[in-house]
């Protein structure tokens, strides 16, 4: 047996229903509340401008073996710090430290770590305002700055 209205004039309490257990729902809590930008260091923007603070190793998570490379920087519009991975081969040589990044999401599921990275969520594509596949592919050569 249900516990619904179920009368032709049972509108008002459905709707009432509806509104009351929406907050069961992580998703519709999440976005009701804005928690998405309170906790994110990017502060819900698709990209950011950081510092370089240091380069780093990262080791990958089971059942690869590998040293992954990325960045310790910190952003320039609140001043968080974060870890944002380096992607390319090589492509560490092409950042030193004090250089000017701009962070983007690196795309996992849900906004989380992707891959065997361990709790990195970023990834750097430019540097000093010079992409860094193009860097990489050796397309353009670093500018100073």
């Amino acid at each position: 047996m249900s516990k619904k209205s179920k009368g032709s004039g049972s509108g008002k309490k459905l709707k009432e229903r509806r509104k009351k257990y929406r907050w069961n729902n992580k998703w519709f809590t999440r976005r009701a509340l804005n928690l998405k930008k309170k906790s994110d260091p990017l502060e819900g923007s698709p990209q950011a401008k950081a510092i370089v603070l240091e380069k780093r190793q990262v080791e990958a998570k089971q059942p690869n073996s590998a040293m992954r490379k990325a960045v310790k920087c910190q952003l320039t519009k609140n001043g968080r710090q974060i870890t944002a991975f380096v992607p390319g081969y090589n492509a560490i040589k092409f950042i030193d430290e004090h250089d000017e990044v701009i962070i983007e999401c690196i795309g996992g599921i849900m906004g989380k770590a992707k891959g065997d990275i361990p709790g990195i969520r970023w990834k750097v594509s430019k540097v000093n305002d010079q992409c860094l596949n193009a860097l990489v592919k050796g397309r353009i050569e670093k500018g100073r700055r």
